[in-house]
This record gives structure tokens, C-alpha cells and sequence, in this order.
């Protein structure tokens, strides 16, 4: 599933997904200024619904994936090529900053500036290392348990709960990490903390890949969505 449709349907499905998360943090940062609760309850509730819009549209084109960690663990997991990360993952990484671009461009911000937000600290990471594993987890139990059409509200909801149940608000993605570098918005996060956060996604992709190894047989052969 490398084929030039495929990895057009990750950058498209990786643009859309930064595009909603920060859209949706900078509607919400001006619809309900001094209430970070709020604000953070519109941005998951968007994210949430968006994410599960996009898996619901792009999993027959590319799988859905819109996340370096779900294309590895993929590959892993299933002996698929190699190839197909070396295509994957620039296109969703590169789609990720277009989104966050556009984003910027239709909220009338700064194309390109890159986020102050530091988002720094042993708790956040920590977070990050929780949330990434439980999606690779809730991705992969279910497409080896024969239930991958369940995958697409499953990724949306548990992606929304866990902005509220994760320090971090659960990035839980390095493509769209990066993107969000490029908007000093409520949804960024500065360069600075964007290395710790990868390495920490990466972590807890590992963890979520040795769990799902331990604990799900394979009865299907292809991951269908994202994140």
C-alpha cells in the first residue's frame, strides 16, 4: 500500500488532522479567553470528532495511519515492508506542518511562528510515554482480534478522553508533534520540548507494541487508522 495514492491519502489525512487540532485550539483560545478547561474541552472534543472523520475517509486509501508510531508498529507487527515507512513518514510529517499552516493562514495568524509553548518536565513526559502506548494498544487490539472496523470511533474517543486523562494532553504522534511547532497557538509546543516528547512517544510506542505482542493474537492482517 506505498503507492502514490496511499501516501497522498497520508499527507492529505495528516494536514487534516493538524488542521483540526489547531484550528480547533485557536477557535477555542478566542471563544472562551482565561478558561484553559474549556478551552481544552473544545480542542478534544474537535480532535476527537475530526480524527474519527478522517480515519472513517482515508482508511481504504493509506490505512489511516497519520502517525510515524502506528506505521512502525505496523510494519512490526505484521512483516509489512520497510519501504512503506521510508514513504509514510515524510508525508505525514510533511502534512502535519502544511496543516498547522493552514491553520494559522484561516485563523489569520502568522503562516509560519514558532510555538513558545514549553512543554517541559518529567509528569508531561511521562504522560506522553501513557498516551502513546494505549493508542498503539487500542489500534492494534483490535485489528489483531478482528475488529479494525471498531477502530475509527475507538481512536477518536480514546483520543479525546486521554487530552484530559494524560498530563501531556496526549499528542501521542511525531509527525504531528512537529507541526505543531509552527504555530504559537494554544495547541504548540516549542522546539525545545519537541525532542523530549518524540522520544518519549517513542518509549511508550514500544511498550504499547511489547503489550500488544503479549496479549493479542493476529486474526487480521493490516492496521486501518491512524494516530
Amino acid at each position: 500500500m506505498s503507492s502514490a495514492r496511499a501516501v497522498a491519502g497520508e499527507f492529505l489525512g495528516s494536514a487534516g488532522l493538524t488542521t483540526v487540532v489547531v484550528g480547533s485550539g485557536i477557535a477555542a483560545q478566542r471563544l472562551s479567553p482565561g478558561d484553559t478547561g474549556l478551552q481544552l474541552f473544545e480542542n478534544a472534543f474537535a480532535t476527537a470528532l475530526g480524527l474519527t472523520v478522517l480515519i472513517l475517509v482515508f482508511a481504504t486509501v493509506s490505512g489511516a495511519h497519520f502517525n510515524p508510531v502506528v506505521t512502525l508498529a505496523d510494519i512490526t507487527l505484521h512483516r509489512e515492508k520497510w519501504s512503506i515507512a521510508a514513504v509514510y513518514i515524510p508525508a505525514q510529517v510533511i502534512g502535519c506542518i502544511a496543516g498547522a499552516i493552514l491553520a494559522n493562514l484561516m485563523f489569520d495568524e502568522p503562516a509560519v511562528a514558532w510555538s513558545t509553548t514549553e512543554r517541559a518536565g518529567w509528569p508531561l513526559l511521562l504522560g506522553e510515554v501513557v498516551a502513546t502506548a494505549g493508542l498503539v494498544v487500542v489500534i492494534f487490539a483490535l485489528v489483531r482480534t478482528g475488529r479494525s472496523h471498531l477502530a475509527a470511533p475507538a481512536v477518536g474517543a480514546y483520543i479525546g478522553a486521554a487530552y484530559f486523562f494524560t498530563s501531556s494532553s496526549s499528542f501521542a504522534n511525531p509527525a504531528i508533534t512537529v507541526g505543531r511547532m509552527f504555530t504559537d497557538t494554544f495547541a504548540g509546543i516549542s522546539p525545545a520540548s519537541a525532542l523530549p516528547f518524540i522520544a518519549a512517544q517513542i518509549v511508550g510506542a514500544a511498550l504499547g507494541w511489547i503489550a500488544v505482542r503479549a496479549l493479542f493474537r493476529i486474526e487480521g492482517k493490516r492496521v486501518t487508522v491512524e494516530a
